[in-house]
């Protein structure tokens, strides 16, 4: 078997999704996307790392856009093969990602001189824990191959430029109580029914809207989940409250996590998951040319991608790709053909 990047990026997609890539198994699309790279070696110059496959142009422009998608997908759910269905292709990561990959791999062959150099990323474990993620071992390994001066990340995002992306904090409260016997109740403090102030303090908290370069963030506060208990006939002496906290990437993991502190103030309280979020950058020149070639229109990223690894390297960064983001990892999961033929018409004008 063998990918032509130079066929119709909707046909594309459907060979892609037809290769079993379920994260930790992405050797075999690798090398078809590796091989399919090399054959376009009179304008790209291609490495391999792990499961990941990296090609760039070096015409020497003013200017570099890096295009970067993955290349896993999360367990199959009796969506494979890829079937056509009118205007709709189905099947595991029609949507997250293939639909961005086949239309990368396409340009990456049509486009022999673009005005901008362009990198293109395509990598392993995205869908799995970060720690595993393919871009942090390119950037452990190959640092220069991620630099640039706009990352676009064909996550899926309904054809629509979502700039920038939330940032994601999650909390314990951890409440201490004095273990007793229920029939003795009075003898014990229950640190299950003391979650009851942080919850009402959750059930009032007014989270903020947050206006940058003309996008709107709505940041958030939840709980998600509550443990405690010992037995049907124990005082529970210990209870854990775990909260989420999405900002809006102008407030620095700092500053997010001093305010959680200050709205759970007198409460013991431990972060165990952080990832930081994005500033969209829109004002940097490519991206303005990059608005421009999608109309004018870009819209805030509301949830966290892998935009925030690029926008850490000082680069502006936006999700850009194919298919509805609230289809993926479902079982019907499927992308609009239309929307894969705009998608990369409008990166077309872009780099052309």
């Amino acid at each position: 078997m063998s990918l032509d990047l130079h066929a119709d990026p909707v046909d594309l997609t459907a060979a892609l999704v037809d290769v079993f890539s379920v994260s930790g198994s992405e050797a075999e699309l690798a090398t078809l996307v590796q091989e399919a790279l090399e054959k376009q070696a009179q304008h790209l110059e291609v490495v391999r790392n792990g499961d990941a496959v990296l090609a760039r142009t070096n015409l020497g422009r003013a200017s570099r856009v890096v295009l970067a998608g993955h290349l896993d997908t999360v367990p199959e759910n009796g969506n494979l093969p890829s079937r056509r269905e009118g205007e709709f292709l189905h099947g595991l990561g029609t949507v997250d990602m293939k639909g961005g990959d086949a239309v990368f791999l396409h340009l990456a062959a049509t486009l022999p001189s673009p005005k901008h150099d362009v990198t293109f990323v395509f990598y392993d474990n995205e869908e799995v824990e970060a720690v595993k993620n393919g871009l942090g071992r390119i950037e452990r390994e190959l640092p220069e191959w991620l630099a640039g001066d706009l990352a676009i990340v064909g996550e899926p995002s309904n054809g629509v430029i979502e700039a920038g992306c939330q940032g994601t904090m999650r909390v314990e409260l951890r409440l201490a109580g004095k273990r007793a016997h229920t029939a003795r109740a009075w003898m014990g403090e229950n640190a299950i029914h003391a979650l009851a102030e942080p919850l009402r303090r959750l059930a009032e908290y007014k989270p903020r809207v947050v206006d940058i370069d003309g996008l709107t963030y709505r940041e958030g506060l939840q709980a998600t989940s509550i443990g405690g208990g010992v037995a049907g006939n124990v005082v529970p002496d210990s209870a854990v409250l775990t909260v989420n906290h999405r900002f809006a990437p102008n407030r620095s993991p700092e500053a997010a996590e001093q305010h959680l502190r200050e709205v759970f103030e007198g409460y013991e309280l431990s972060v165990v998951d952080l990832s930081p979020g994005a500033l969209p950058g829109l004002s940097a020149p490519a991206a303005a040319e990059l608005v421009a070639a999608a109309g004018g229109q870009a819209a805030a990223k509301l949830g966290w991608t892998d935009v925030a690894r690029f926008a850490a390297l000082g680069m502006p960064a936006v999700n850009f790709g194919p298919g509805n983001p609230t289809l993926a990892h479902t079982k019907q999961e499927n992308v609009r053909t239309a929307e894969i033929r705009q998608v990369t018409e409008v990166l077309r004008k872009f780099l052309s």
